[in-house]
């Protein structure tokens, strides 16, 4: 079976989510490359992009999370309209619990994490970077 791996941008501060990321999940960054990583005649990078985030990956279980951050000579991606969501099968519902209080810290709730009327704990928020979460625990699979 095919593997997902999402994959998010950022305006800037994909490091900083990463990082808060990896504090929830736990784990290492599998690759993390700069813009200035890459430069060359070929290829030049505006000093101001210099630093920004190329391509982070955060392996979470057998899936990977990545990200990049946007230059801002490509424009600015509106966070507030990413309508895509990562959504997280947990094991158990004190996983469930531990992702979407760690996730959530400093970001929206949108449906808090309780049983749901379609058999499994549930709950659905937007992070402090502007993604948006599925927590979801199968009730059944107990």
């Amino acid at each position: 079976m095919a593997l997902i791996n999402p994959h998010i941008n950022y305006n800037g501060n994909a490091e900083e989510a990463f990082t808060f990321y990896k504090s929830v999940f736990g784990g290492e960054f599998s690759k993390l490359v700069r813009l200035k990583d890459l430069e060359s005649p070929e290829f030049p990078i505006d000093q101001k992009d210099a630093n920004k985030i190329m391509h982070i990956a955060l392996p979470i279980g057998n899936n990977t999370l990545m990200a990049n951050d946007v230059p801002e000579s490509m424009g600015t991606v509106n966070e507030n309209e990413n309508r895509s969501k990562i959504a997280i099968s947990a094991e158990s519902r004190e996983e469930a619990d531990k992702l979407f209080n760690g996730l959530s810290a400093g970001g929206t709730v949108e449906f808090p994490i309780q049983d749901s009327p379609w058999g499994s704990y549930f709950g659905m928020f937007r992070d402090k970077y502007g993604i948006e979460w599925m927590i979801d625990y199968d009730l059944n699979s107990k």
